[in-house]
């Protein structure tokens, strides 16, 4: 019946089929809440335009950075993640709230979709890595690897606040604990909004 209603829909409005891929994505700290996010056709294709341009593995991860939180943003405008703060103190008990269980998780799925597209020219997906600092402070980061040097990245979007773009460092560094400075900043209303229009 969904089905049926996906192909009928957008031809009785007279537009284009509109597919959506979609992943899911984790908040409420350590994964205990999923939810499901589909990306638009139209999301979609502006993804793959930004992800046609790195001519090199350095540009891709640059462009990397930003389209990760772009699509967080997405995904924001679906979930309650929207109200996610860098690090773990300003959302505390807030409903969307995401620790480094969540952001590394939802981050290796998002790159997962990316390279299953074919966009992903220059690096390879890996499993999530985790440092301990002292006997009980424990963070997670997705990973990429860079296929031509094997050099590990680490792509970190725990740092930032709701879609900024999203660090994404040597994992040596990661590893020894050169951070980037936890952002709290709120984005303008409007912005945002235009922002979502964009991506839409």
């Amino acid at each position: 019946m969904r089905l049926a209603a996906t192909l009928i829909l957008p031809l009785f409005l007279g537009g284009p089929l509109a597919w959506a891929d979609g992943v899911s994505v984790c908040y409420n700290y350590g994964c205990n809440v999923e939810a499901p996010v589909e990306f638009s056709s139209r999301q979609l294709d502006y993804l793959r335009v930004l992800m046609s341009r790195p001519r090199d593995a350095s540009s891709e991860r640059l462009v990397l950075s930003d389209v990760l939180g772009r699509m967080y943003r997405m995904a924001g405008a679906q979930t309650p993640i929207w109200r996610d703060k860098g690090g773990n103190t300003e959302d505390d008990a807030v409903e969307g709230r995401m620790d480094c269980i969540d952001h590394s998780t939802t981050s290796t799925r998002f790159l997962e979709l990316l390279a299953d597209k074919g966009w992903l020219h220059f690096h390879q997906v890996k499993p999530r890595q985790m440092r301990r600092r002292g006997l009980i402070f424990e963070h997670w980061t997705a990973v990429l690897q860079e296929t031509a040097s094997g050099e590990m990245f680490a792509v970190d979007s725990w740092f930032g606040d709701h879609g900024e773009p999203v660090a994404v460092i040597p994992m040596g560094d990661w590893l020894d604990g050169k951070d980037p400075e936890i952002q709290h900043r709120v984005a303008e209303a409007v912005q945002e909004q235009m922002d979502r229009q964009e991506e839409r």
